[in-house]
Parts: C-alpha cells; sequence; structure tokens
C-alpha cells in the first residue's frame, strides 16, 4: 500500500529523511525511533503534507501530495492535538463526519459506531477542553476511523493513556490490522511495540537502519553481550553458580553489595540456564533485569555496529 524508493526529504539544511526505502503493506507495523529520527517527516509525506526533495513515494500507486484520491482513503491520527475545545468529543467526531459528506443520519451512526470502538461512549458528551490526555487520543483515533479507511496513521498515539487504555487501545488496533487495514504506528518505546506487533521499520537520524520482523532485530543485539542485573541475598553464591555458564562473558558486585553485574551471550539460553539453577541449587533470587532489553539499546548496537 504504501511504498518509499531513495526517499528523502530536507529542511533547509536539514535532513528529515535520508533515502529511504521501504515497502508498508496491510497489517500492524510500527515505525520506531527516538525524537527526530525522522518519524514525524516519513508520516507528513505518506499522508501528502509535505513532498518529498528527493526520491518516489506512492500510496495505492499514487503520489498522495495534494491528491484527494489519496486521502480519502487515509486516517490520520497526529501527535498534536487541535480541537475545537467548546465541542464535545461525540459533536466533533460528527461535525467531521459530515465535513466527510455523510448525511445527518449517517453522522450519527457512524459516529456513535467509533466512538464505542475507542471506549469513549460514556464520557463523549464531556466538552473537549476538559478531557484528560487520553480522552483526547481515543477521541483522535475514532476521528481517523470515521470514514473506514484502508491506511490508518498514527503518530505516539499511547502517549498520555493508563496502563489499561493502552491495553484497550492496543486491542482495537490489533482488530483493525487484522480485518486487512494498513496500521502505521509511531513510537519511542519498545515493550510498548511488542504488545502491537513484530513488523518495525526502525529509523535514526532521518535514515531507516533496519526493517523486518522484531525478532530479526533482537538478533542484532544477541550479537553483543547483554547486561543482566540479578538481586540477591547471597550476591557471592550466586557468582559461584553462574560463573562456570558458557555464556557468561564477565561478572561484577554491585556497590551496595546485593546484586550481580553480568555480560552474557545469548541471553535466552542463559535464562534457562538461570531458572534451572534457581530450582536444583535453591538460589534466591528478588529480581532480575537486563538495561539492554530497550530501543535505547538497539539503536546503541546498530549505530555502532
Amino acid at each position: 500500500m504504501i511504498t518509499l524508493q531513495n526517499v528523502s526529504r530536507w529542511y533547509g539544511q536539514v535532513i528529515g529523511l535520508n533515502d529511504v526505502n521501504c515497502t508498508i503493506g496491510p497489517g500492524l507495523t510500527a515505525l520506531l525511533g527516538q525524537n527526530g529520527a525522522g518519524k514525524s517527516t516519513l508520516m507528513r509525506l505518506v499522508t501528502g503534507q509535505i513532498k518529498p526533495t528527493t526520491g518516489e513515494l506512492k500510496v495505492f500507486g499514487m503520489e498522495p501530495f495534494a491528491n484527494p484520491e489519496v486521502y480519502r482513503r487515509l486516517g490520520y491520527c497526529p501527535e498534536i492535538d487541535n480541537f475545537y475545545e467548546h465541542y464535545s468529543g461525540r459533536d466533533f467526531v460528527r461535525f467531521l463526519a459530515r465535513l466527510d459528506g455523510m448525511s445527518a443520519s449517517e453522522a450519527k451512526i457512524r459516529t456513535e459506531e467509533v466512538i464505542a470502538m475507542v471506549g469513549m461512549s460514556d464520557r463523549a458528551n464531556r466538552k473537549i477542553q476538559g478531557y484528560s490526555k487520553g480522552m483526547r487520543q481515543r477521541i483522535k483515533l475514532a476521528q481517523a476511523m470515521l470514514h473506514n479507511p484502508d491506511i490508518i496513521l498514527l503518530d505516539e498515539p499511547l502517549n498520555g493513556l493508563d496502563p489499561v487504555g493502552r491495553r484497550e487501545f492496543i486491542d482495537v488496533l490489533g482488530g483493525l490490522a487484522a480485518g486487512g487495514k494498513c496500521i502505521v504506528v509511531s513510537s519511542h518505546i519498545l515493550f510498548e511495540v511488542e504488545q502491537m506487533t513484530r513488523s518495525i521499520l526502525l529509523l535514526h537520524r532521518g535514515r531507516l537502519l533496519a526493517t523486518g520482523d522484531l525478532r530479526d532485530i533482537r538478533d542484532l543485539i544477541d550479537k553483543h553481550p547483554h547486561k543482566i542485573r540479578i538481586e540477591t541475598d547471597n550476591p557471592r553464591r550466586a557468582a559461584e553458580l553462574l560463573a562456570p555458564l558458557p555464556n557468561v562473558v564477565s561478572m561484577s558486585f554491585d556497590r551496595k553489595g546485593d546484586a550481580l553485574q553480568l555480560e552474557v551471550r545469548d541471553p535466552n539460553s542463559f535464562y534457562d540456564s538461570l531458572s534451572g539453577i534457581v530450582l536444583e541449587k535453591q538460589l534466591e533470587i528478588r529480581s532480575f533485569s537486563s538495561p539492554d532489553n530497550n530501543l535505547e539499546s538497539v539503536f546503541k548496537y546498530l549505530v555502532e555496529a
């Protein structure tokens, strides 16, 4: 549905997107990157708000810039709010439905459908100016789905949602993707993306660093030692038991003396061995975590590779 061939976008002397090649089809695709990576630029290009400086961008086989034929099949949920604050959420969505060309009866029916999908039926009569960030995000998604578009683009849609709201929001997106829609979601938080999809595009400073299944991207990290922190009342015993494991590269004690810091290769294999040692040797562990298990580390390893 979306294809980019050698697409670049410059803002004067600043590079927003640099020679990007990719194809995005039906299903849910996550657009990952830190702030300034080029995610919003890519969104604005696909939605036809700006033109590529160089390269070719096609949506449904057409150039999206100033193209109503493309707009009719796109839904967009921008990161920045721009509401009529004195409207209620229901009135705002219905107003946009009428602008889309729906009759009064069609607009009313469709408004109730999309408001129900985003879990706002019981709060839609409140004025938008009194909405929380999460409620605003839901109404933005509702308006993006009004005209039943084939492609829906959402720029940082989970910002401001509580854990329950995020789970519900992700379920809605998953249902749309399962129905054949092309959903593109930008985010800079890896654990959120892992709950949504395995298909990702990884951007850094305007360049596309990696694309494909998240497990394949993870493999890029697994070639490097992973840092793991284990909290235990007996870190020295833990060190004695874990040191012989073949995938342990190094270890050290935390300054407070209640934790063990390790570097390991093939972390999945290490976790399997760790669980076996805990059961067999009755090793008591309060918690363990990996500071490398995040998006920032993915970028670090890819950039330094």
